[in-house]
């Protein structure tokens, strides 16, 4: 039987985003969903032109909410962890990896870039800026809007301007200001000390909006509970859009190469 893997996009994305690498890991045998969070759907462009009328009201559980009934419908609703899905987030979908993780709702978890849990905070002046601008609480509910111009300084950095307009253009949503609002509060934390399946964590050493050094410590923080099995790997010249800059595939590899590895641990183990 296929093992499914379930992408999760973050902010400014939508499902489209894995499109490469949904097509690379289905070529491997997998079967794989990459669903679009409530007021994401469709193509990026038409998202732009006419935003949701509730976009700017979104939550964070609710996104919460939807992808993990993705999740759970993904595994069968199955008790046993070879029944239930791999599951791989960027950004926010991160933070919403580890949340499922600790839920035990997933066989293996792949958090890249993700906003990190329990207020985890680190000394970098893009990320408070990039906080700060999307939190500000005297926006209310307005939706978040990159342009071009502010896409290619803070999600794809390491694009030249032509390559950043393309990726804008084709991948680039408006977001709710109130999912990463959320990611501060109570519905952001996740206890570190719970028993938790394998998790690879991936981090871009370019990356503005979610630093290397916030993986990092996001890693080490789960690695000093000795709770379960946790592995890094750090990606020069990588900016917030690694899933999509040249090289994505170089990052695909890797995370591949560890799902096999971790499936034949858990396999030899429950023999």
């Amino acid at each position: 039987m296929k093992k499914t893997i379930v992408f999760i996009h973050g902010m400014f994305q939508n499902g489209k985003s894995w499109d490469k690498w949904v097509n690379y890991f289905e070529e491997r045998g997998y079967n794989c969903i990459a669903p679009s969070w409530p007021d994401h759907l469709g193509e990026p462009s038409a998202l732009r032109a006419n935003p949701p009328a509730t976009l700017g009201d979104l939550m964070l559980e609710d996104v919460i909410g939807a992808i993990e009934q993705v999740v759970i419908d993904a595994g069968g609703g199955k008790l046993d962890v070879t029944e239930k899905p791999i599951v791989i987030g960027h950004s926010v979908g991160g933070l919403l990896t580890q949340i499922f993780v600790n839920k035990n709702l997933a066989s293996l978890g792949v958090p890249i870039s993700p906003v990190a849990p329990n207020k985890m905070m680190t000394i970098d002046w893009p990320f408070f800026k990039n906080v700060a601008a999307i939190t500000n609480p005297f926006k209310g509910d307005e939706p978040f809007k990159h342009t071009a111009e502010t896409f290619h300084e803070n999600f794809c950095n390491t694009l030249d301007e032509s390559a950043a307009q393309i990726a804008f253009e084709t991948t680039a949503t408006y977001d709710s200001r109130n999912v990463l609002r959320g990611c501060l509060g109570e519905y952001g934390e996740v206890p570190l000390e719970v028993p938790h399946v394998p998790m690879l964590f991936i981090a871009g050493k370019e990356d503005k909006i979610i630093p290397y050094e916030l993986v990092e410590k996001n890693y080490n923080a789960y690695k000093d509970e000795e709770n379960g099995d946790v592995d890094y790997l750090e990606f020069e010249n990588k900016s917030h859009f690694i899933c999509g800059e040249p090289g994505w595939e170089i990052i695909a590899e890797q995370i591949h190469s560890w799902i096999k590895e971790k499936e034949i641990a858990l396999a030899n183990s429950t023999l």
